[in-house]
C-alpha cells in the first residue's frame, strides 16, 4: 500500500532530523518535572502588617498565632494604620490587620470584635486568598477565645473537599499539560514538515506522483497521532512514579480524549501549513491560534469569570472541551456519560479540521 511506505519515509525523516527524537522525548520529561511545581495557583508568603491598638493578652495570642502560620510572613507590628499602609505602598506588605480598642473586653463580655482586614488588590488573587486565609485564622481565635459549647460547635458548618482531598494542585494541572503538549505534537510538528519540504523542494517529489490527497494527509498526520501517544504514555508515567498521582478514572477514556484532540490540531496545523509558504509564516499564525485557545479554554481560570462576549467563544474551542473532558476522568473520576458530549463536540470539530486540510491541500503548492 502506498501509505505504508509514505508513513516509514515520515518516520525515517523523524529520525534522522537531529533535533525531533530529542524533542520528543525530552521535552514531555521536562515539562512534567517542572510545570507541575511552577504552574501553582496557591497563595503562599503572604507579607502582614499588624496594628495591635488593645496590645492584650488575647490579640498577642492572635498576633502569634497568624506569624505562625505557613501561608505568611510576618512583615511587622506597626503603631499605626498609616504606617502599616505605606508598607503597602512600598511593596513591602500584602495584608494589613488592624486590632481594635477593647479588643480583650470584647471577647469576655462576649461581643464580637471588629477587626479590620485590608489586602492589596493590585494582584487580585494574592489579595483575596490572603484575606480569606486571614479572615478564617481571625474567626477561629475569636470563636475560641468566646469559649463556646461544643453543642453550639457542632452547628458551625463543616467544609468537605470533592476529589482532590489533598488539595495538591498538580493534580488538577497535569491534565493541562498533557493537553498542552498534545498541542504542540499534533499541531506544530506536523505544520512545520510540510511548510519545510516546500521551502526545500522535496514536496514537489510527491505532488508529481499519482498519490492521493487523503493518502498523503493521512501519512503526514499519522506519525503524530502515535507519537502524541507515545508523549501522554510517558507523562502518565512521571505522574505516576514522581508525584504518586493517577488517573482516577478509566485511563482508555483518556486515551480516547486524547486521541480525538490529536485529530483536531493536527488537522488545524495542515491547513495553517496548506495556506503558508515558509516556516516563519507558519509559525506566526500557529502560535496565534495555539495562544488564544490556551488562553480562552479554562486551563488556568474558570472560563465562567469571562465577559459574556468571551465566554461564547469557548463553544469553538477545542481546548476547552478537551480540559474540561480531561479534568472530569482523571481528576473526578467521570465515565464516558460525563464527557460525552465534550467528546461528540471535539469529533465534529475533528471532521471539520481534517476534512478542511484534505479539500485545502493542492498538489501543485
Amino acid at each position: 500500500m502506498p501509505i505504508r511506505y509514505l508513513i516509514e519515509k515520515e518516520f525515517l525523516q523523524i529520525r534522522r532530523n537531529r533535533f525531533l527524537p530529542r524533542l520528543i522525548i525530552i521535552f514531555p520529561i521536562m515539562i512534567m518535572c517542572v510545570m507541575p511545581w511552577v504552574m501553582n495557583m496557591d497563595v503562599k508568603n503572604v507579607r502582614i502588617d499588624v496594628v495591635d491598638n488593645d496590645r492584650s493578652n488575647d490579640s498577642r495570642r492572635l498576633v502569634e498565632r497568624i506569624a505562625a502560620s505557613n501561608y505568611f510572613i510576618f512583615n511587622a507590628q506597626r503603631s499605626t494604620y498609616h504606617e502599616a499602609l505605606e508598607d503597602v505602598e512600598r511593596s513591602k506588605a500584602d495584608v494589613i490587620i488592624e486590632i481594635p480598642h477593647h479588643y480583650h473586653h470584647d471577647m469576655m463580655t462576649g461581643q464580637t470584635p471588629q477587626i479590620r482586614i485590608a489586602a492589596n488588590a493590585t494582584n487580585s488573587t494574592k489579595g483575596t486568598m490572603g484575606m480569606t486565609y486571614v479572615s478564617q485564622i481571625v474567626l477561629q481565635h475569636i470563636l475560641e477565645g468566646k469559649r463556646i459549647e461544643a453543642s453550639m460547635m457542632k452547628e458551625q458548618p463543616s467544609v468537605r473537599y470533592l476529589y482532590n482531598l489533598q488539595q495538591d494542585y498538580k493534580r488538577f494541572m497535569i491534565p493541562s499539560l498533557i493537553a498542552i503538549l498534545i498541542l504542540l505534537m499534533c499541531g506544530t510538528l506536523p505544520t512545520l514538515n510540510i511548510v519545510g519540504e516546500k521551502e526545500t523542494g522535496t514536496i514537489e517529489a510527491i505532488n508529481v506522483t499519482p498519490v492521493s490527497r487523503l493518502t498523503f494527509i493521512l501519512a503526514k498526520l499519522i506519525p503524530y497521532w502515535l507519537i502524541a501517544f507515545v508523549v501522554m504514555t510517558i507523562c502518565f508515567l512521571i505522574s505516576w512514579l514522581l508525584y504518586g498521582i493517577t488517573p482516577a478514572g478509566n485511563i482508555g477514556l483518556c486515551y480516547l480524549l486524547a486521541m480525538l484532540l490529536a485529530f483536531v490540531f493536527s488537522g488545524l496545523g495542515l491547513v495553517v501549513s496548506n495556506y503558508n509558504q515558509t516556516m516563519q509564516q507558519a509559525m506566526f499564525v500557529i502560535w496565534f491560534c495555539v495562544m488564544l485557545m490556551l488562553l480562552m479554554s479554562g486551563l488556568f481560570t474558570p472560563v465562567r469569570s469571562m465577559p459574556h462576549w468571551a465566554y461564547l467563544t469557548t463553544y469553538i474551542n477545542p481546548m476547552h472541551y478537551f480540559i474540561d473532558a480531561i479534568r472530569t476522568v482523571f481528576v473526578r473520576g467521570g465515565d464516558f456519560e460525563s464527557v460525552k458530549h465534550q467528546a461528540a463536540a471535539l469529533a465534529i470539530i475533528a471532521v471539520i479540521m481534517d476534512s478542511w486540510a484534505i479539500i485545502s491541500y493542492r498538489k501543485n503548492g
